[in-house]
C-alpha cells in the first residue's frame, strides 16, 4: 500500500541517491578519510603562543586539533592576519595590472590605519554590550519581562560607554597600534583624511577640526548615539509599558506573573475602545473568578504561552464564561513581541520565491508561505483530503484521483 503524501512533503528537499549501477569508487581501500584521522593526536604543549614560533609553510604546519584547545582561536587569528598581510603585499609587489596593485595598496593602507583599528575596537565594545539582548530577542518564546529588563540595562550600559568609555577605548587602541607598528596620529593636530580614505570618501573637510575631536565626536559619540536612537525607537517607553503589562497574562511558570491590577491597567491604557465602561467593571469580577478557577484547573497547567492559554480556554469551554479575558488575550496575541518570527518568515520567502518563481502572485505566495512556515500543521493534512475538498467545490474536468 502506497503511503499517502502530506502537503509539507512538496517543500522538502529530495535526496538524490546513487543507482545500483554506479561506478565503483576510485580508491580501492575501504578506509575513509575520516577513519584515517588518528583518534588521539600528539598534543603540542606550549605555554604561550608567539607569532614568530609558528610554522610559515602551510604544508609543514601541525593540524589545528594538535594544539591545546585554549590556544586554537589565538593561533587561527595569527594565521589569518599574517595570511592577509602576505596576500596584499604579494599583490602590491607582483600584481598583474597597475589597477590591481593600486587597489591592493589602498586596501592595505585602510586595514593598517589608526581609524580602521579604532572603529573595530568601538564596534567590539558595542557588540559585547548588545550581544545578550540580541540573543534573548532571537528566542522563539522569550520571557517578556526579562527581555524588557535587558533593554533597560543595555541602554544604561551604552550610555555609560558614551560618558566614561572614551579614554579607555583610546588607550586600548593605542596599545594595539603600538603592538602592530601602526602609526598613531597626533591628537591635537588638525584632522585631514588619509590618502586611502580620500579615494573612498568625500573630499569636503571641516575646518579647524582636530584629530581628537574627529574620533571623539564624529566617530565615537555619533556611533553610540545612533545605537541609542535605534533602541529608543524600537523600545520606547510606551511600547515597553505595553509589553510589561501584557506579560501579566502569561501562564508560564504556574501563572507567576498574573496580576489583576496590571491587567485592568492594560485595558484602561491601551484598549479603551475595545471595552465599554460596564465591561471594564465586569472584567474585574471575571479576573477574580479566573484567578481561582482557571489557574488551579488541572487542564490549564504546564502552559508556557498566551496562545496555548487561549487555545485551552476554547477547548475547555471557559472562553464562554470568561469571554472578556478571552477577548483581551486575542488582542494581546496581535502584538509582534519578537523579531525572530518575522525573520523566519523572510527566510522562508527566500526558499519559496526562487528565481523560477519570480513572477508568483502575492496571494499564492502568501498561501505557500503559510504552508511552509506552519509545517507542523501541514504534516497532518493529506493530499487526498485536499483533492476531495477541491472536487467538492465544483465539478472539475481534470482527473486528479488515481
Amino acid at each position: 500500500m502506497v503511503k499517502p503524501k502530506t502537503i509539507d512533503s512538496f517543500f522538502k528537499k529530495k535526496n538524490i541517491g546513487t543507482s545500483e549501477s554506479s561506478t565503483p569508487p576510485l580508491v580501492s581501500d575501504s578506509t575513509s578519510v575520516l577513519e584515517q584521522r588518528p583518534h588521539k593526536s600528539l598534543r603540542i604543549e606550549t605555554k604561550e603562543v608567539f607569532a614568530t614560533s609558528l610554522e610559515r609553510d602551510p604544508g609543514l604546519r601541525p593540524l589545528m586539533w594538535d594544539y591545546p584547545i585554549n590556544q586554537r582561536d589565538e593561533i587561527r587569528r595569527i594565521y589569518i592576519t599574517e595570511a592577509g598581510d602576505t596576500v596584499l603585499c604579494k599583490i602590491i609587489e607582483d600584481g598583474s595590472t597597475y589597477s590591481q596593485r593600486g587597489e591592493a595598496c589602498v586596501a592595505y593602507d585602510l586595514l593598517t590605519s589608526f581609524e580602521f583599528v579604532f572603529i573595530l575596537h568601538l564596534l567590539k565594545e558595542i557588540m559585547e554590550i548588545t550581544d545578550i539582548l540580541c540573543q534573548a530577542l532571537q528566542q522563539k518564546s522569550p520571557d517578556i519581562v526579562n527581555v524588557m529588563h535587558l533593554v533597560a540595562g543595555t541602554k544604561t550600559l551604552i550610555q555609560n560607554l558614551r560618558e566614561n568609555g572614551w579614554e579607555k577605548l583610546l588607550e586600548t587602541t593605542r596599545k594595539f597600534c603600538n603592538k602592530h607598528d601602526i602609526e598613531i596620529p597626533e591628537m591635537s593636530a588638525q584632522f585631514t583624511m588619509s590618502r586611502a580614505l580620500n579615494l573612498v570618501r568625500s573630499r569636503r573637510q571641516q575646518a579647524h577640526v582636530t584629530v581628537e575631536h574627529h574620533f571623539h565626536v564624529d566617530v565615537f559619540i555619533a556611533t553610540i548615539d545612533s545605537q541609542l536612537q535605534e533602541l529608543n525607537i524600537r523600545f520606547n517607553e510606551h511600547a515597553v509599558e505595553l509589553i510589561i503589562l501584557s506579560s501579566a497574562l502569561n501562564p508560564d511558570d504556574g501563572y507567576r506573573s498574573f496580576d489583576c491590577d496590571k491587567i485592568c491597567n492594560l485595558v484602561e491604557k491601551f484598549y479603551p475602545l475595545d471595552f465599554t465602561k460596564q465591561e471594564k467593571i465586569l472584567l474585574k469580577c471575571q479576573l477574580q473568578h479566573y484567578q481561582f478557577d482557571v489557574i488551579n484547573h488541572p487542564d490549564m497547567q504546564n502552559l508556557c504561552t498566551i496562545a496555548g492559554l487561549c487555545r485551552k480556554l476554547v477547548e475547555t469551554g471557559k472562553s464562554e464564561i470568561y469571554y472578556l479575558i478571552d477577548r483581551l488575550l486575542r488582542l494581546v496575541l496581535t502584538l509582534p513581541v519578537s523579531t525572530a518570527t518575522t525573520e523566519r518568515a523572510f527566510s522562508a520567502m527566500k526558499i519559496i520565491k526562487t528565481r523560477l518563481r519570480s513572477k508568483i502572485e502575492d496571494d499564492f505566495l502568501t498561501n505557500c508561505l503559510v504552508v511552509y512556515i506552519e509545517q507542523v500543521i501541514a504534516e497532518k493534512i493529506s493530499v487526498d483530503k485536499i483533492i476531495d475538498d477541491f472536487y467538492d467545490m465544483k465539478k472539475r474536468r481534470a482527473q486528479l484521483r488515481q
